[in-house]
């Protein structure tokens, strides 16, 4: 008896978390519908209640994913599942046979189809669902089946807060007229929008080409709170300066609370942050980098992408050799935006990059492992490369990454007498293949939209990628009137440096031709 009731409750509060503007969300395809609630939240376990209507009398199979874009690696979501139970529009049960760990077939087909379950979220970390007393945080791909075939159907979700929970930050497009519910235009966009739910902290907003962004957190700590607004202002406005377009209506800053780590998404970004840490100049200007590197990422991954990288394999990965493209290009920009942006000086600069090549160079797995390997097996590796006996035959392409962004943007300055830069390569995958063909590009497109920006052959570059062949530092740097002492891994400048390398040096620094 107490089972029914549970059960009836649940699917007459599903029932009104369907409704939007009083009828049932109508789409080509299945209606599909989540409502989630968090009935004890010490005990780590999200309680989801799915309607799928629409299926044309038939069988339906669920899947759960096993990762969730940004986070490069299998997390196996289906084992936190449990008490999964399925029932029709008549509320009469039916049976679920799991097929693989990852999905479930209804037993005989269905009209409509109402599925009850729990979800285990008690790993604290930016890639995973997670639920304490004090604040829920949703990764859309650890918590939402989707029916088979069905990616592109749109999908509602409600929350049910405990308590005083009162606030819920999300990139998700509101339901108007409906407290708490979102709406996302299919699977790919829930997927890529985590809700964070507690009681938060907004910060004031700014706009940037009259878009607002917004930063909203849990237990965000004691630190200058106006000026991480204003230098964030500075920030957003030097990378859409770059493209000269923003691609989203509203943007949102999403501090989850300490801890490692952020996942960028289309019109947002969940970061670990605990402000308490802001209190050195080192550390804010840190924390700034950290900020400006998942920012960037609403261009560079989310938009300009390896063609691997959407439409999303939610079961076996989406497998590419171009992550250095995505995520060490992005280390790469973060540094520039942070320099343009006035947030850094050149030594500061310098420094990171130094330690980057100190990183690189001092791992036996260089002479092993090429970049364009790391990037494809880093599902098995790890995006910073193996750890113990694995450092000797792996590599990390968020440390050698931006050195062949570094050499290949000195390297087009130096080509066309500084008229044209790596920006200029960005800007051409932004518009040509992103806004114009809608999709990504292939390794040999990548590769010649490089060679036509610089107007000659980039072998020697792209043997970097594709080879273990040693980097030539002093080469490029020269470019820009730098030189690399090994002894030290310190990149200086050189004392008679010419004419052309100072106008280079200059316009990589300021974003300038």
């Amino acid at each position: 008896m107490e089972y029914r009731k549970k059960t009836t409750r649940r699917l007459l509060l599903f029932a009104a978390a369907t409704m939007v503007s009083g009828h049932f969300i109508l789409c080509a395809g299945q209606d599909i519908s989540f409502s989630v609630s968090m009935e004890n939240p010490n005990s780590h376990t999200f309680q989801v209640t799915m309607l799928c209507t629409g299926l044309e009398d038939s069988s339906v199979s669920l899947v759960m994913p096993t990762w969730t874009p940004g986070y490069y690696q299998i997390l196996d979501f289906a084992e936190n599942v449990s008490n999964l139970k399925a029932f029709d529009g008549k509320g009469e049960p039916v049976g679920l046979v799991q097929k693989e760990q990852y999905r479930w077939n209804t037993d005989r087909y269905v009209a409509s189809l109402t599925v009850e379950y729990d979800v285990l979220a008690e790993r604290n970390f930016v890639a995973t669902p997670y639920l304490d007393p004090e604040r829920g945080y949703i990764v859309p791909g650890g918590l939402f089946f989707y029916p088979e075939g069905e990616i592109g159907s749109p999908v509602s979700v409600r929350i049910e807060p405990p308590g005083s929970w009162k606030d819920i930050a999300t990139g998700l497009e509101r339901v108007k007229g409906q407290e708490n519910t979102f709406i996302a235009g299919n699977y790919d966009v829930l997927y890529d929008s985590p809700l964070l739910i507690g009681e938060l902290e907004e910060l004031p907003s700014f706009t940037v080409r009259g878009v607002p962004h917004y930063f909203t957190g849990y237990k965000l700590g004691d630190f200058d709170r106006p000026a991480l607004i204003r230098d964030l202002q500075k920030i957003v406005q030097v990378a859409t300066d770059l493209f000269d377009h923003i691609p989203y209506d509203h943007y949102t800053f999403i501090g989850i609370g300490p801890g490692r780590g952020g996942i960028e998404h289309a019109n947002s970004t969940t970061v670990s942050f605990n402000g308490n840490n802001l209190s050195t100049p080192d550390q804010y200007t840190g924390v700034l980098f950290f900020l400006a590197h998942e920012y960037f990422h609403t261009y560079n991954v989310k938009r300009i992408r390896p063609i691997e990288l959407g439409p999303f394999d939610y079961i076996g990965g989406s497998r590419t050799h171009m992550l250095w493209v995505s995520e060490g290009l992005s280390v790469y920009y973060e540094y520039l935006i942070m320099k343009r942006a006035g947030l850094c000086q050149e030594v500061e600069l310098l420094g990171a990059f130094q330690r980057n090549i100190k990183a690189n160079e001092t791992r036996p797995g260089r002479l092993v492992q090429t970049l364009a390997e790391a990037s494809y097996e880093t599902w098995r590796d790890g995006p910073f490369g193996g750890m113990g006996d694995g450092a000797n035959k792996t590599i990390s392409y968020y440390d050698k990454g931006p050195l062949v962004g570094l050499f290949l943007d000195l390297e087009i300055r130096h080509a066309t007498d500084n008229s044209r830069s790596l920006d200029d390569v960005m800007r051409r995958l932004y518009t040509e293949y992103y806004r114009e063909k809608g999709r990504g590009f292939t390794e040999d497109e990548f590769r010649m939209v490089c060679e036509e920006t610089a107007g000659t052959n980039l072998d020697d570059i792209f043997e970097y990628v594709y080879t273990t062949r040693e980097l030539d530092f002093n080469r490029y740097l020269g470019y820009a009137g730098y030189e690399l002492d090994r002894s030290s891994f310190t990149v200086r400048e050189l004392p008679l440096a010419s004419e052309p390398q100072l106008k280079i040096r200059s316009g990589w620094l300021n974003g300038s031709q």
